[in-house]
């Protein structure tokens, strides 16, 4: 009947996210990255494999879960955002011990990649590829970059291929975690608002008997 609040509402739909959608391709990257430029046979390999599953992991479980536990759904998205931030830091590591330079704010490459809107990490890829291309020929990796590295055209664009991912990687988790910042505040707001499945049981239950009544 229409107005009738359903005991277990609509839940699920994960894929829809866009934070599903942009952790899942960091997840992707982050596979890619580390079987290329971190020793398999570390432990940070494992760890930032790790991290960007539990982020997209999180994600996911949280939404099936809002079914009956919208505390559930809210306290996993957190851990799918702490694990992100986690991941975070192993890229500023990879950059920091490396002499390498982290992307500032304002560095338009930061910019151009998210125009891009990547679906797979084959297109992030190849963003790369370009933007190493394009930094060789101009004789740095951006007139605004304080990027260490500063190339020629005689430089293997192999050279430039790790610190351009892991900034590419960073600028995809900035993403990712300010979708799953939003996300935590509206499932926050709607956890005050609402309650959750104890408080909807109590909802239906009174208007399931209000029905009832002659």
């Amino acid at each position: 009947m229409a107005g009738h609040e359903p005991l277990i509402p609509r839940h699920g739909g994960y894929r829809k996210l866009k934070s599903f959608q942009v952790a899942q391709l960091v997840y992707d990257v982050t596979v890619r990255f580390c079987d290329r430029y971190v020793d398999r046979r570390s432990r940070t390999h494992d760890q930032m494999v790790q991290a960007a599953r539990s982020g997209v992991q999180n994600i996911a479980e949280g939404s099936q879960a809002s079914a009956t536990s919208k505390k559930t759904e809210l306290k996993l998205t957190q851990v799918a955002r702490a694990s992100l931030e986690e991941l975070k830091l192993d890229y500023e590591d990879f950059l920091r011990q490396r002499g390498a330079s982290q992307w500032q704010r304002d560095n338009p490459l930061r910019q151009e990649l998210v125009d891009q809107r990547c679906q797979t990490a084959d297109e992030v890829a190849a963003w790369v590829v370009q933007a190493a291309k394009r930094s060789r020929e101009h004789g740095q990796l951006s007139e605004t970059s304080t990027a260490s590295i500063m190339s020629t055209k005689s430089t293997p664009l192999t050279e430039l291929y790790p610190e351009l991912s892991a900034n590419a990687a960073l600028t995809l988790l900035a993403v990712a975690c300010s979708l799953l910042d939003r996300q935590v505040a509206r499932l926050a707001a709607d956890f005050e608002t609402a309650g959750g499945f104890t408080e909807r049981l109590y909802r239906v239950r009174t208007e399931n008997r209000r029905r009832q009544q002659p």
